[in-house]
């Protein structure tokens, strides 16, 4: 049997970008997904920073199915706050479905293979070759392992790596067609409604994707109810039948990301904003850049991933251990918090910054909870 130099599990977008970048680099690839590409579906808002098209040699505007150009914050449905986004086209709406499917068909087009409803359930090492076996007894071989299957993945606790303990966000959310009341070009966070959280309206193509999330302690029972109200406030029929409800693993302290010959990616990796929930950012970043170390492991470069994890926390972590901090204090004291937060006259343009990815969270962080700190006391 024939042994890849990768295995992906998962052909979501971290996965994906992993591959097209490995393909690229001539490495031979194998992308293992449980389902069929056409009957994926994403539970995703489709936030994300225009900011990563770095990361690609092709055009990722095919996914895109809004530019927003300005963000509108409200505090229980009112006080009003409009930050109007740098840049030209700052923050993208994408469909997941379409962007994770234009990047692993990229990465097919460069030598990759997939195999679709293959669903691992045994992952174990034999001497330096990696043993992945599916459900219906299929075997396959690999030199190194990438786990991009998403924040449900087993894989990092088996292995060991990833957050000791996942912090889960609490979310629900619901695609309604239409655009109601929201305004072109625009996404909508409303603070006030959701017990330590808020919910968002995102507008695509045709719909608004609408949620809402408890990223500290527990979830709200009249959660959804209050989805309601604020589905009411955008000018939509509530639908409370269709609401699905998810829980997202965010960012949850520094920890390994990689092992001898495995690297885990995305949500498997814990990698989301615990504050704003961004996930298809730190995703492609770390498909990037698991792309590049394990590349250089392949050939010899060097003897292990450790890089991985540490150009991880450079490049993400860091900037989300201050996240981290100001989402404990921030739905801690919501009220304070959207006052100091975001009605502050400077607030709005630090906000958008971070949005389009021009700002990290340490560039406000330690003057954001101590103005916090000293209003709450």
């Amino acid at each position: 049997m024939k042994i890849k130099d990768v295995a992906i599990i998962g052909s979501g977008v971290s996965g994906a970008t992993a591959a097209f970048h490995l393909a690229k680099l001539g490495r031979d690839i194998v992308v293992l997904e449980k389902s069929k590409k056409e009957n994926s579906c994403k539970i995703c808002g489709g936030g994300m920073s225009s900011s990563v098209q770095k990361y690609f040699s092709f055009d990722l505007s095919p996914a895109i199915e809004e530019t927003i150009n300005s963000v509108e914050f409200t505090w229980e449905l009112k006080d009003n706050v409009i930050a109007d986004l740098p840049g030209l086209s700052p923050f993208w709406i994408i469909n997941r479905k379409y962007l994770d499917n234009l990047i692993i068909n990229k990465a097919i087009d460069h030598g990759a293979s997939l195999i679709e409803e293959f669903f691992v359930n045994e992952i174990k090492k034999d001497g330096k070759v990696w043993e992945v076996k599916s459900n219906r007894g299929e075997k396959l071989l690999a030199k190194s392992i990438i786990i991009a299957d998403g924040s449900n993945s087993p894989w990092p606790k088996i292995f060991g790596l990833g957050a000791r303990i996942p912090q889960k966000a609490k979310t629900i959310s619901i695609t309604i067609k239409g655009r109601g009341n929201l305004k072109d070009r625009t996404s909508r966070f409303e603070f006030g409604l959701i017990k330590h959280g808020f919910a968002w309206a995102f507008p695509t193509k045709d719909r608004v994707n609408i949620g809402a999330g408890t990223f500290i302690g527990k979830s709200s029972t009249n959660n959804k109810e209050m989805l309601e109200v604020f589905i009411s406030s955008l000018g939509f029929k509530p639908k409370q039948e269709e609401i699905q409800e998810n829980l997202l693993n965010v960012w949850n302290g520094h920890h390994r990301l990689d092992g001898e010959g495995i690297i885990l990616t995305g949500d498997a990796a814990s990698l989301c904003d615990p504050f704003l929930a961004e996930g298809i950012r730190p995703a492609i970043i770390s498909g990037y850049e698991a792309s590049k170390y394990l590349n250089n492991w392949l050939i010899g470069e060097s003897k292990n991933l450790k890089g991985y994890s540490l150009s991880m926390k450079e490049k993400w972590g860091n900037s989300m251990a201050w996240g981290k901090k100001i989402a404990q204090v921030f739905y801690r004291f919501p009220l304070i918090g959207y006052q100091l937060g975001v009605k502050r006259a400077t607030a709005p343009k630090r906000i958008a910054e971070i949005l389009s990815g021009d700002l990290g969270y340490g560039d406000i962080a330690q003057r954001a909870i101590k103005r916090l700190i000293m209003k709450g006391k």
